[in-house]
């Protein structure tokens, strides 16, 4: 039976859902395996406990090396991904993200387990340089944002799945303690490649390559009326014209490869709007999430004092609530907006991670307890604001011409600024110990005004309607059946400052 309507919508949600939460796993479990009595009897040379003598930048470039795997798999998205399609893109990231964790659950030797840890880092920059892209191009503008909370929301129960797949396995003495959890990856991967092979294509994807019938009628199959209505209805007509305009707008103002337009600010300032996808990657990481995630038991044992069982205990509560806190976008990204939750979100961060270099610094056992309070704050207001945004934005704010490759560029900026934080972070904290934080924090705190003064709102807007944030002309939405919203929303531009999307007082 071919699934239409909202059956669909939650089909293609829980499928990008999947990838991601196969994202947020691999993130997540090599941070109980680390310390484990197994991992660290099997390899030695990067044991770094209190009983071990390895080398911590060694455990760094272990952990590290997966994100140089992603950052690969995002800039090989960047020359073949317009190419081969979402669906193919997405499809080939599954497989070589298996053959990868096969290779690392099967690894006696450190070369052979980076080897591992490389190719499912190329296969996972392939998923998180399209899975977003597809999401959204099969999305409606006034619930776009919150299927792509959903999805991030997804991929950090992947986070904490890790956490307590992690400590349930520390129970067991044999190397099965550190293999099955790294295992595990391969079924959420097949899981992916399974929804992706029976759901669309996007239809924006198509029609730029040409295949207008195939597209009409993925975009009939997406109206909630779609039993109701056949593939010529006004409603299919005005989605199929309004997307075939946009790429003819492209296309008028310039005819250079879409390599060239990612660099060039022309009407369309494409250049700014790749920047701005860039910019919301790095800050993602740049704020230490992934000092957290990756870190959480090496934190709570080495700064904070805690025994290795206390230690994953608390790694996986602090997964829970991460979880829990990455809920409420899914509520308020497209009442409150983007701008909003992301210079919430800074700010908070900026203050728990200067009260933890504090409390890191004091080294007493209430202060324990307080840096324990500020890790778990931490991943709420990173949960709120900064989780699920800054992939949301390089498919939001890049135009058709250049989205996938855009998308591969924000992605790839994304993935080597996690490479420098998780290689960075166990030497950092092994030679300047509370200082670490403070540099976190001052970095949150300087992407308020960044945040303020450059990115603009695009809640509500369709991703045609988007592109008028930036040549400057107003947009005014009305009654738009596929959209699922009414009302007026007048959107100005102030030379790149200032944009934002003002409300209508009626919006249903």
């Amino acid at each position: 039976m071919t699934l239409t309507g909202r059956p669909l919508a939650w089909a293609i949600t829980a499928t990008a859902g999947s990838g991601f939460l196969l994202f947020g796993y691999d993130q997540g479990v090599m941070s109980g395996l680390l310390t484990g009595d197994a991992f660290v009897a099997r390899f030695p040379e990067i044991d770094t406990t209190k009983s071990g003598h390895g080398s911590s930048s060694l455990q760094g470039t272990v952990v590290a090396i997966y994100e140089i795997g992603c950052f690969l798999g995002a800039i090989i998205s960047l020359f073949v991904g317009e190419r081969l399609g979402r669906r193919k893109c997405i499809m080939a990231g599954c497989v070589i993200l298996s053959i990868g964790a096969a290779l690392q659950c099967s690894a006696y030797s450190i070369p052979h387990l980076i080897v591992g840890r490389i190719i499912a880092g190329v296969g996972n920059g392939l998923n998180t340089s399209t899975i977003p892209v597809w999401h959204s191009e099969l999305s409606k503008a006034a619930s776009r944002g919150k299927g792509l909370a959903i999805e991030l929301a997804i991929n950090i129960f992947g986070v904490m799945l890790s956490y307590w797949v992690d400590y349930g396995f520390s129970y067991n003495s044999s190397e099965a303690q550190f293999r099955l959890p790294i295992a595990l990856q391969i079924l959420f991967a097949i899981l992916t490649l399974i929804g992706i092979v029976f759901l669309p294509e996007s239809p924006r994807w198509l029609i730029k390559h040409g295949n207008e019938d195939k597209a009409r009628h993925i975009i009939w199959r997406l109206q909630d009326n779609a039993k109701a209505i056949d593939e010529n209805d006004a409603i299919v007509n005005t989605d199929v014209r309004e997307i075939s305009q946009a790429i003819r707008e492209e296309e008028d103002v310039s005819e250079e490869s879409s390599f060239k337009l990612l660099f060039s600010n022309n009407q369309q300032r494409y250049l700014y709007r790749t920047l701005l996808g860039m910019g919301g990657q790095m800050m993602q990481q740049i704020s230490g999430i992934n000092l957290i995630t990756y870190y959480a038991t090496v934190i709570f044992e080495d700064s904070v004092g805690m025994d290795h069982n206390t230690a994953l205990l608390l790694a996986g509560f602090n997964g829970v609530a991460y979880f829990f806190s990455s809920m409420v976008p899914i509520w308020v990204i497209d009442r409150l907006g983007r701008r909003k939750l992301m210079m919430f979100a800074v700010l908070g961060q900026g203050a728990c991670m200067a009260i933890l270099a504090g409390t890191i610094w004091d080294g007493g056992h209430a202060a324990g307890l307080v840096a324990t309070v500020m890790l778990f704050l931490f991943n709420f207001f990173f949960g709120v604001g900064l989780l699920a945004i800054p992939w949301l934005l390089p498919a939001e704010y890049s135009p058709l011409a250049i989205r996938t490759r855009s998308a591969a560029l924000a992605t790839a900026t994304n993935w080597i600024c996690t490479f420098l934080v998780v290689e960075i972070t166990p030497v950092s904290i092994h030679n300047i110990g509370y200082r670490t934080y403070i540099y976190f924090a001052i970095f949150n705190f300087c992407f308020f005004p960044l945040i303020y003064y450059f990115y603009p709102e695009p809640r509500n807007l369709t991703l045609e309607q988007i592109d008028r944030l930036f040549t400057g002309e107003k947009v005014q939405l009305h009654w738009h059946p596929s959209m699922g919203m009414a009302g007026d929303v007048e959107t100005r531009v102030a030379n790149g400052k200032d944009l934002e999307a003002v409300d209508a007082e009626h919006i249903e």
